[in-house]
């Protein structure tokens, strides 16, 4: 729904202007994705191809265009720009649609926010099985930042005390089923950064939010795996499956659809 900030617009501006801001923060997103594993700083030193180490021209860096227009290659060596890049451009074009045409009147801004946060942690997740504790702590911080904005916005500081109880709920659900999943089975079950980043949702959703969020995340999960035993991949019970990229993509939905709890 677009809000009266965006009413005086001609039809499609708001739309196009959103979609473009989400593809350049997904290209940041992008950069994040490839340098936060390897301890490289995402903010300073200018974008080089990881192969030949060219620094990149302002057309080399226009999201998606630039993709397309060298077919994922680097014009200098020819070095194959990974689809992950492109992944984080679009899904971030289309978290800022998305949010701008279904979130709750006043909810887009703060949608677009938890949507680019959650984006990345998926994707951090669903390549390396990391959840890095700054980003889930900047996630957690936002939504506690967005219940106060709330709070005052609506004159009721009850908001705030569900996003606590949402925070409190989601961290002590997981971190309990991974304790029981610990001693029951004598081994780990879950990462590390799985509480938290359930904690940091539910300071967005409240505690019913942190309840759906589990059952979609694990309506997810079993879709994932029954997809692997399709196509024949083998599982066991060591495979790993990213249940913050389940988590991450069922928490976006539940605020996009419901808004905050």
């Amino acid at each position: 729904m677009l809000g009266p900030a965006f009413s005086s617009l001609p039809a499609g501006v708001p739309l196009v202007g959103s979609a473009i801001l989400g593809a350049i923060v997904g290209s940041f997103l992008g950069a994040a994705l490839e340098r936060l594993p390897s301890g490289r700083s995402v903010v300073t030193g200018r974008s080089a191809c990881d192969g030949c180490g060219k620094a990149l021209t302002v057309v080399e860096l226009v999201p998606v265009l630039s993709w397309m227009m060298q077919r994922g290659k680097c014009r200098s060596c020819g070095a194959r720009i990974g689809g992950w890049q492109l992944a984080c451009e679009l899904g971030g074009a289309a978290i800022g649609v998305a949010s701008l045409l279904l979130a709750r009147e006043g909810l887009a801004l703060a949608a677009m926010l938890l949507g680019w946060q959650l984006l990345l942690l998926a994707l951090l997740d669903l390549r390396h099985l990391w959840l890095p504790r700054l980003l889930v702590g900047w996630l957690a911080a936002s939504g506690l930042l967005v219940s106060i904005a709330r709070a005052r916005v609506i004159d009721d500081a009850g908001v705030i005390g569900i996003a606590v109880a949402g925070g409190v709920v989601g961290y002590a659900l997981l971190w309990l089923i991974a304790r029981f999943y610990l001693k029951a089975r004598g081994r780990e079950g879950m990462g590390s950064g799985d509480p938290p980043l359930l904690g940091a949702i539910g300071l967005w959703l409240g505690p019913l939010g942190v309840v759906e969020t589990m059952l979609g995340a694990s309506i997810i999960g079993i879709a994932a795996a029954i997809v692997m035993l399709v196509s024949k991949r083998k599982i066991d019970a060591d495979t790993a499956l990213p249940l913050g990229t389940c988590l991450a993509a069922t928490a976006w939905l539940l605020f996009l659809l419901q808004g905050p709890g």
